[in-house]
């Protein structure tokens, strides 16, 4: 994990990558726990029998469930050092180009595309590609709005 020493020291890292995150498993037990949390039980998910007949062969997770893996991604991959708090503000797209199966391995690619100033501290926006091992297209690209404080 890479560790920034102040918040501002970002400002001149616009355009460049931030870091990337530790592998983090999506198994069943996961997805089955998001489908349970979320009330989405669409057999893709949750029905071993059924998927394995599915386009993917096999239970996949939910696009929000990797979405939702992201402050996490996010905590593994780079510190900055001053910050104290830091909050979701939102995001300004969301793709999900390829499946996550059940039992992969998903980590985070982070670029800082900008930094703003604002009272206490910055918002940043974050491109975060989540890769899943083996897979030759992203399971994930978002655009993450991040407000840190000091």
């Amino acid at each position: 994990m890479k560790t920034f020493e102040r918040l501002q020291d970002l400002q001149a890292l616009v355009g460049q990558p931030l870091g990337t995150s530790e592998w983090v498993t999506v198994d069943q037990h996961r997805i089955d726990l998001f489908a349970d949390a979320t009330q989405d039980h669409q057999w893709i998910h949750i029905d071993a029998a059924k998927a394995a007949a599915g386009p993917y062969k096999t239970t996949i997770a939910h696009g929000f469930l990797t979405l939702s893996l992201l402050p996490h991604l996010f905590e593994t991959a780079f510190a900055v050092a001053d910050v104290g708090m830091g909050v979701n503000y939102g995001l300004n797209r969301v793709r999900f180009p390829a499946p996550v199966p059940s039992g992969s391995r998903v980590r985070g690619h982070f670029k800082l595309l900008s930094y703003e100033p604002i009272d206490g501290g910055a918002q940043l926006v974050t491109e975060v590609t989540v890769e899943c091992e083996g897979s030759s297209k992203p399971a994930c690209v978002a655009e993450s709005v991040s407000r840190r404080y000091v």
